[in-house]
């Protein structure tokens, strides 16, 4: 098939001419930023699909990318159908809670008659889901759960205990959202006569305060219960609610002490509930199935593993036999699992020294199973199918790069980014079959000719082996580099569990803020540590009880190889992470201060018992259980061994790593009679972002770094 770039980038910029060293200005000007192109929502026939534009939704064809028509005319932050299409539900004036939760205005469009209905008179609500036979909707409102029938709009209220820091029905806490990465917490069954729904009773869970400066004479506070490690949580109880009857039932979990439940969810079967109960270390996970008439519970499987389980990376689709599939890690790699509803593993579906890093779905039609992987190489990612036996894979889209594919309903289409370090994202629509591309929907040529133009210093990958082990690694070397000379080394990472920084993309923002770094004569590399992703359990938990040891060890291992090399200037190596990056980073300037000369740390956790319970005992267990994995990494127990040039920053309302972190950490310093910087951003969360907010705070670090470095 011949192919054609519908959307190309405009070539101004290749008139324009480019100042010879990029700089803080150009960074900020984002002329280097690439477009995307987003599949939107596939829709039935998985000939068609939807976007979101200015004037409205708009229906677009797969074959031809072109639109067909407008479906209805507005402008809305977000939108879905139900299971048949004939309805549309329109979201409008949202306002963001926490990091993934949202209440906004709903108003539900009839695609059939153009009637439209004010979901709950136009109050705003929080995940409204439409019933499978598209006559209901339920969703949550004030911590309790309603629905609402479409044909005479009469609204029923299901829960009436919820009450704000209290009980919570059908949506998470802030802990359950944030490290188990949901919100909606209930499901409609396949009849829509049932809704099943967690509880969570967080009246015992200790508060949160953070005061809100603002511009009032007073300051605000926001109160939020937020469980920190060895402290209570909420209790967790799951419920069924009987439309036809007006009743709740609850289901048994009396066994369980001091538990989790990171999903339930209705299987092809009306009368199924699948059911997940892990424990508090998450490392072992019960499967249930509930029968939703009776509510006896049948225990299918148990998973453990000897250190912890993903419990924030659940694979769980079910089939229209009610066979489901399931991903673990029990052979020591992420892969899937083909199950009967009974627990019997039918078949391992992937297999290979490799992880599985998403599951896109499964294809009754053709039996085959849609997936990405590290396949390519663990800092390359590719596209695959297989078949639900395990056999006749084939490989869609695995070049070298990042790979990553939003596939139509039938999977008979694909839409592929393909990202790849020192280039620009491509996007093009391909044959969901055998990954044929057929056409380019975005050559993003503007940004590519700004690279041309720019001729930035590339990323230069590397294998390092250091402590016995091999870690991957980039470098981007100084402008106009001469080997014979020797540079200072700026160290970047976040190093914590299961994430992965050196990956073979294009980096975009940070990227760009190292060629500032590079055209002022600065070398930077990156280097994942033992406890990041993509090379298996194993290379994983070698951490577990035990954070943030073995990643400083390597970290400073590297720092140690990058000094020993010819061009590198062993006494001016710096470093800067984010988060656990700057928790890194505040070990790196403390037991690594014979070996960094600087550091900025961002947000920074520096000790584990300020942070919460889901994440932090997933890897270290409790205080009360295991205090030497807390206190022997806490950047806080070495504040005084600190020498090199210090630079901390923390928004004061970041809700996840809460400014206390970096306070205790200065309080150590200033009784140490440490010298270091602190610059606090007044009402930013834990992204530090909002109107000039990133300009200024990349300012502070670019000439922190000529400063001190």
């Amino acid at each position: 098939m011949v192919k054609k770039v519908l959307f190309s980038g405009l070539f101004i910029m290749a008139q324009m001419m480019f100042s010879q060293d990029f700089g803080l200005e150009q960074l900020f000007q984002y002329q280097y930023f690439s477009q995307g192109i987003n599949g939107g929502i596939s829709m039935n026939d998985g000939e068609h699909y939807t976007l979101i534009s200015e004037n409205g939704i708009d229906k677009y064809s797969y074959k031809t990318f072109q639109k067909i028509e407008t479906i209805k005319e507005g402008r809305y932050s977000d939108y879905f159908f139900n299971a048949d299409e004939t309805f549309l539900m329109l979201e409008e004036e949202p306002e963001s809670i926490f990091r993934r939760s949202k209440r906004a205005t709903y108003t539900l469009y009839n695609l059939q008659n153009n009637s439209e209905t004010k979901i709950f008179n136009g109050k705003k609500v929080q995940e409204p889901t439409l019933s499978p036979d598209g006559k209901k909707v339920a969703f949550v409102f004030e911590n309790n759960i309603y629905f609402q029938n479409l044909a005479d709009g009469k609204v029923t209220q299901i829960t009436t205990d919820g009450k704000k820091n209290y009980i919570i029905n059908g949506v998470t806490d802030w802990v359950y959202e944030e490290e188990f990465a949901f919100v909606r917490a209930f499901d409609w069954n396949a009849d829509s006569n049932k809704i099943a729904y967690i509880r969570f009773d967080e009246s015992e869970v200790p508060a949160m305060d953070i005061d809100i400066y603002g511009e009032e004479l007073y300051p605000d506070k926001l109160t939020f219960k937020y469980p920190k490690a060895g402290e209570k949580n909420a209790e967790v109880s799951v419920h069924l609610y009987d439309l036809n009857h007006q009743k709740t039932s609850e289901v048994d979990l009396s066994g369980y002490n001091d538990f989790y439940v990171p999903r339930i969810q209705f299987t092809k079967n009306a009368d199924a509930l699948a059911m997940i109960v892990s424990n508090r270390h998450q490392n072992q996970l019960d499967f249930y199935m509930v029968n939703a008439e009776t509510l006896k519970k049948d225990r299918i499987f148990t998973e453990t593993d000897k250190a912890w389980i993903d419990t924030d990376n659940l694979t769980l689709e079910f089939l229209e036999d009610n066979t489901f599939i399931w991903n673990s890690e029990r052979d020591g790699y992420r892969h899937l699992y083909h199950y009967a509803d009974n627990g019997t593993v039918l078949n391992q579906i992937t297999k290979g020294k490799w992880e599985v890093t998403e599951f896109y779905g499964y294809n009754p039609t053709l039996k085959r199973v849609y997936y990405q992987s590290t396949e390519p190489g663990s800092i390359n990612r590719g596209v695959y199918s297989i078949q639900i036996n395990g056999k006749k894979k084939i490989a869609l889209s695995n070049e070298p790069g990042i790979n990553n594919a939003d596939f139509s309903k039938t999977f008979a289409y694909y839409i592929l980014s393909h990202d790849e370090a020192n280039t620009v994202p491509v996007y093009t629509l391909n044959n969901g079959k055998n990954g044929e591309e057929l056409t380019v929907l975005q050559d993003n040529a503007r940004a590519k000719n700004f690279i041309k133009n720019q001729k930035p210093q590339p990323k230069e990958f590397q294998k390092i082996e250091v402590n016995g082990v091999e870690l991957n690694a980039y470098v981007i070397k100084p402008k106009n580099f001469n080997p014979n000379k020797k540079y200072p080394l700026f160290m970047y990472l976040y190093g914590g569990p299961g994430s992965q920084q050196v990956l073979n993309n294009s980096g975009s923002f940070n990227f760009w803020w190292f060629q500032v770094l590079a055209n002022q004569g600065y070398m930077v590399a990156c280097v994942d540590n033992r406890g990041t992703g993509g090379k298996g359990a194993d290379f994983k938990k070698v951490t577990y009880k035990n954070l943030g040891k073995y990643e400083i060890e390597d970290q400073m291992a590297a720092a140690q190889y990058f000094g020993s090399l010819p061009y590198v200037d062993e006494t001016r190596i710096g470093m800067f992470g984010w988060s656990f990056g700057g928790y890194m980073t505040s070990l790196a300037l403390t037991k690594g201060a014979d070996i960094f000369k600087m550091g900025i740390a961002v947000a920074p956790v520096t000790h584990w018992g300020f942070y919460d319970t889901i994440y932090t005992e997933r890897f270290l267990q409790t205080p009360q259980e295991n205090p030497a994995g807390y206190e022997d990494n806490s950047p806080i127990n070495y504040a005084n061994l600190i020498k090199g040039n210090f630079l901390l920053i923390h928004g004061t309302a970041d809700d996840n790593v809460h400014v206390q972190n970096s306070m205790r950490f200065a309080e150590a310093l200033i009784q140490a009679d440490k010298e270091f910087e602190y610059m606090v951003y007044p009402d930013k969360n834990h992204g530090i972002y909002g109107g000039n907010t990133r300009k200024h705070l990349y300012k502070k670090m670019t000439n922190f770094i000529l400063d001190n470095l």
